[in-house]
């Protein structure tokens, strides 16, 4: 085996924190299992036939196996290379190479052009015939759902945001907000929210101009040139903007994939320490604004209590298993006046999106829904909440199917709710006395 693989011990720890053995109960498709089928392929043992290129395109690259690993196999940087080097194959399905392709096509346009695709989503997400694919089975299916769940309302963020609160002491941290592009055509309610939230904490936000995708999807599909090319946009975007003391994301899967420019670009001469020095920089928003102490509003009414709300936070494959960031969401909601914190069975066991995983495998992939919605309803919340835009679409997508009580959100707009209620509240009592946090953007766990 290479250094990476022949770390595995076949410990078997990966087998019951892995979704798709969960759900296709073989060897195979458990890392263990593909850990093995990538060692045969690299070595010559093992041809890559349609049915050993299956197993790799099965993972979700969730990447709960690490989180669980006892020995640091790096499972989801080996899967993304072997699939970098079959991914052209004539053994894997016509259909899933096209949509493969059509999709990475997509999201890696520039802005203006995903303005125009949005225009024209929002003029049939809503029609009879978008309505009557969806009821059906398969990939389109699977596809006329997420259109539907979408909120394809458009939502300008500010370029520039100052602090809401100036401290004497040392000058405002200076932080850079990623859009996606994802989340700029569906979730510009999010980044508001986020750009809102960070300003009340004591930043200052700019949007730098000239952002694309963050070459996730591309990244995960093994196309690490495309990943590439997108990352050295990204960087030279943020570069021109200026020094931040922070990159902040509020996709999780964007994040992970941002904080992992320095090992992409790693073998460019040019961009490897620009790259490295970037990915320092990132943060998710959660993450940051529980470090730098975000002002929440406080009511401790006996009404605020007996009206108050459940809530269950759903783990984000990437923000948990590959960003280690748990605890801050969950600290930030609890805080929250009306909001009860209700436990989740299984909170980061993937919920079956992982990035257009749900379009090309929607059996695999909606199993693995049903049995988070179903732990969800059972939680007893009535808001679910997870940070990541696939996350969100994928579990809207079921609860409509269902006609499930529950309501899907952001935490972020869970906390931007509370905290514009609060402001309006300061303005009717007079001027807010509690100020943010003094100390500067804290480093990277």
């Amino acid at each position: 085996m290479s250094h990476d693989l022949a770390q595995c011990v076949h410990c078997g720890f990966c087998l019951p924190a892995c979704p798709t053995y969960r759900v296709l109960g073989t060897e195979a498709d458990a890392p263990r299992g593909r850990l093995v089928l990538m060692d045969g392929l690299k070595s010559g043992r093992i041809a890559a036939t349609a049915t050993v290129l299956a197993h790799l395109d099965s993972c979700l690259l969730c990447r709960a196996c690490e989180s669980a690993c006892p020995s640091g196999v790096p499972f989801g940087a080996q899967v993304q290379q072997a699939r970098s080097e079959h991914r052209g194959s004539a053994q894997r399905p016509l259909v899933e190479r096209l949509l493969e392709r059509l999709a990475l096509f997509a999201v890696a346009l520039p802005p203006w052009m995903h303005d125009r695709g949005a225009a024209v989503a929002r003029a049939v997400h809503r029609t009879p015939f978008i309505a009557s694919l969806a009821k059906g089975s398969g990939r389109m299916a699977s596809a006329a759902r997420l259109l539907r769940s979408a909120d394809w309302t458009p939502t300008d963020v500010p370029r520039s945001t100052p602090p809401a609160h100036r401290s004497q002491d040392q000058p405002a941290p200076r932080v850079g907000l990623l859009e996606g592009c994802v989340g700029r055509v569906l979730f510009g309610r999010v980044n508001g929210a986020t750009a809102r939230l960070l300003s009340r904490a004591g930043c200052a936000v700019d949007v730098p101009s000239g952002q694309r995708c963050c070459g996730a999807l591309h990244a995960h599909a093994g196309d690490l040139d495309g990943a590439r090319r997108l990352a050295r946009k990204n960087i030279a975007a943020f570069e021109r903007a200026g020094a931040f003391d922070a990159v902040v994301v509020n996709a999780a899967g964007c994040g992970s994939t941002l904080a992992e420019y320095g090992e992409l670009l790693a073998d460019d001469p040019e961009w490897a320490e620009r790259a490295a020095s970037f990915a320092a920089l990132v943060r998710d928003a959660l993450e940051l604004l529980d470090a730098r102490g975000l002002p929440l509003p406080e009511d401790t009414s006996a009404s605020a209590q007996a009206s108050s709300c459940a809530v269950a936070y759903h783990d984000a494959c990437h923000l948990a298993h590959a960003r280690g960031v748990r605890a801050a969401p969950r600290r930030l909601l609890s805080k929250l006046p009306g909001v009860e914190l209700v436990p989740l069975a299984e909170a980061d066991r993937c919920c079956g999106s992982a990035g257009i995983y749900n379009l090309l495998r929607p059996r695999t992939a909606d199993a693995l829904l049903a049995e988070k919605l179903e732990r969800l309803e059972a939680s007893g919340a009535a808001v679910a909440t997870a940070a990541n835009p696939g996350c969100l679409l994928h579990l809207a997508a079921g609860v409509s199917a269902r006609d499930s009580h529950l309501q899907v959100v952001h935490p972020l707009e869970l906390l931007d709710q509370a905290c514009s209620t609060a402001r309006r509240a300061a303005r009717e009592a007079g001027p807010e006395q509690v100020g943010p946090s003094r100390e500067p953007v804290p480093p990277a766990q």
